[in-house]
């Protein structure tokens, strides 16, 4: 029978894309990072952190829109008025900051949780 779902073993799919596993490790870190800052862990916390971890990772930040077109593209369906209410949020209980420029970026300390290996 058919199995449509990527290989768990494998770290990557042939595209280069990330595969569930990376994706699981991702989170965990992500709910460690919640958990840290007494959050609760929800799917829009989940993606809002991981579209700006991979804009902190790529040098850049990115603002509501980034951050609304990111999830976009990835077919998240989330409202900008969600993403807009989440950002401020992690950035009132110091998870990310927002500068001058109105874009949003991970505090470092933040950044230290999502950097550190999976299982530490």
């Amino acid at each position: 029978m058919y199995n449509p779902q990527p290989s768990l073993q494998a770290a990557r799919s042939p595209g280069g894309t990330p595969c569930a596993q990376d994706v699981r490790s991702g989170n965990e870190q992500i709910r460690e990072l919640l958990r840290l800052y007494g959050l609760r862990t929800s799917l829009i916390r989940l993606k809002v952190i991981d579209a700006l971890h991979t804009a902190d990772r790529n040098g850049r930040s990115i603002g509501v829109r980034g951050v609304h077109a990111q999830l976009e593209q990835l077919d998240i369906p989330l409202s900008f008025l969600s993403v807009r209410e989440v950002l401020k949020r992690l950035c009132a209980e110091g998870v990310i900051s927002l500068g001058n420029d109105k874009c949003y970026s991970l505090e470092p300390e933040a950044r230290a949780v999502l950097e550190q290996p999976v299982g530490r």
